[in-house]
């Protein structure tokens, strides 16, 4: 006689859980504590404080003062605008693919848009998020000028925005400390200048970020500071802003143009605004043939020179990590919490550090 077949059930035991509570919540019709929420279902305590916390990130649930839950009707699931830097842009593409993780862990529904490095896509992507409706929205575009028009449309429409890395009038900011992440920069350039070069330095230059405006700007300006007080041998006409966009082309361009007019020989330490306008001025140094003489330092630890640093050969003497995969998951619950009215700071900058060929090695031992 033929056994009989077992008929399977393909269940999700901590989404059981979940329901378990949910529904003795609904059964309570009131304030609940967690004790009595773990005593009435005999799941672990520890799960029963988990499923609670979850379930008021998600709207579910209400935690009272006095720390007791209660069910809440389900509100209309949120929906952030994402107006992506650029597709194109490394450091972008990591910020993008950490916030786009992070909205789907949270449950929030994302509408992303692409800036294309364009000002008047970056308008055109503000008026679409206009027009869908959005909760609120994460603007990640690098063009000073046209932030304010940026920002009017959003606050027009009643939308609040947060704004990466580059301020927007009316805007809660959030990115790094432009400031000190140069300034880290230029003591790096110090150090390396001191340890392999015994100080001698026969030019210092910026390769900047104009577009970006004064805020981001002030990277080659903490670095410029750095280096001064550590080296103040160095006249001050050696010290060059050269115009890089951010970008690795003309960064090169840029650099390329320097040294036609600057004999072989010369030491050169270079802060740059982006690790993308780092490998620009780094392709300049190696075409021209002089990389011995540069020691680069970028910002944003990016892949490629990342591998750069760990050939153990290359001018790329650093860069400062801005963290790209800490930014979703901060850059949702700071829009959750807004939206919510919760008390938030104007400047909400992220934690950065230094990244060398050492640390890297130490790091793979």
């Amino acid at each position: 006689m033929p056994k009989p077949k077992i008929k399977r059930l393909y269940l999700i035991p901590i989404l059981s859980k979940a329901l378990d509570v949910l529904e003795l919540l609904d059964k309570t019709n009131g304030p609940i504590a967690l004790e009595d929420v773990f005593q009435q279902t005999n799941i672990s305590k520890t799960s029963v404080y988990r499923i609670l916390k979850t379930l008021v990130h998600r709207g579910y649930v209400a935690q009272g003062q006095n720390g007791e839950y209660r069910l809440v009707s389900r509100p209309r699931r949120l929906r952030f605008g994402f107006g992506v830097q650029s597709a194109e842009m490394p450091f972008s593409v990591a910020v993008a693919s950490s916030v786009t993780a992070a909205a789907a862990a949270s449950g929030i529904e994302l509408l992303q848009l692409d800036n294309r490095y364009d000002p008047e896509m970056a308008v055109k992507n503000a008026e679409e998020f206009v027009k869908e409706r959005v909760d609120l929205v994460l603007e990640f575009q690098v063009e000073e000028h046209v932030a304010p028009h940026v920002a009017h449309i959003l606050k027009k429409a009643g939308i609040p925005l947060v704004a990466i890395d580059v301020p927007h009038p009316n805007a809660t900011y959030f990115g790094v400390d432009n400031f000190e992440v140069g300034y880290e920069a230029g003591v790096l350039l110090s150090q390396h200048a001191r340890n392999k070069w015994k100080g001698k330095v026969d030019w210092v230059l910026g390769i900047g970020f104009s577009e970006a405006g004064s805020f981001v700007e002030s990277r080659i300006t903490g670095a410029f500071q750095a280096i001064r007080e550590r080296m103040d041998q160095i006249p001050a006409d050696r010290y060059m802003r050269i115009e890089g966009r951010g970008m690795r082309q003309a960064s090169m361009l840029a650099v390329a143009e320097f040294l036609r007019s600057h004999r072989k020989g010369e030491r050169i330490l270079v802060a740059a605004s982006t690790d993308s306008s780092a490998l620009g001025v780094l392709e300049a140094a190696r075409q021209a043939g002089r990389e011995q003489e540069f020691a680069i330092v970028g910002q944003d630890c990016i892949p490629e020179v990342l591998d750069e640093m760990r050939s153990g050969n290359s001018a790329i003497v650093g860069s400062i990590s801005h963290g790209a995969e800490t930014y979703g998951p901060r850059l949702i619950q700071l829009g959750i919490a807004l939206l919510r009215g919760n008390p938030v700071p104007p400047y909400n900058y992220v934690r950065h550090y230094v990244v060398t060929p050492e640390s890297l090695a130490d790091k793979a031992q």
